[in-house]
């Protein structure tokens, strides 16, 4: 998801169709329908990216797998349980995909109506244009 289509790649919009995948935007002004990648990008930035002045592209490589592995492996979570992510998941494959349905882990319904994949061909945009 995101929050707009300047955010959306063509090269992204034509994979989601050669997989047969819907796209979906965030409704404006509906950030509670992200809010799990919202919080997390919270936590990672007054965590980490607030906090560490990197001084390569391969230092902030190491930080960031680091923090991550951290966040998914070590740190409970009191959304799961207090599990960590990483034992909330296996413990979800064991399951199987009805705990999916049972838990909530995902929505039945999309949130928001499938963006349609743009074409950037100049004969499209002049008849359209």
């Amino acid at each position: 998801m995101c929050y707009g289509t300047e955010l959306t790649s063509n090269a992204v919009l034509e994979w989601c169709g050669d997989a047969k995948v819907e796209w979906h935007y965030t409704t404006p002004g509906k950030p509670t329908q992200n809010a799990f990648v919202e919080r997390f990008n919270g936590r990672m930035r007054d965590e980490l990216l607030n906090e560490t002045l990197f001084t390569s592209l391969a230092h902030a490589r190491e930080k960031i797998t680091a923090w991550a592995d951290d966040y998914n492996t070590d740190r409970p979570h009191s959304s799961l349980g207090y599990a960590t992510p990483a034992a909330f998941a296996a413990d979800l494959k064991k399951q199987g995909a009805a705990a999916l349905r049972i838990a909530g882990g995902y929505a039945t319904q999309p949130l928001a109506s499938p963006a349609q994949p743009r074409n950037n061909d100049a004969e499209a945009l002049i008849a359209t244009g």
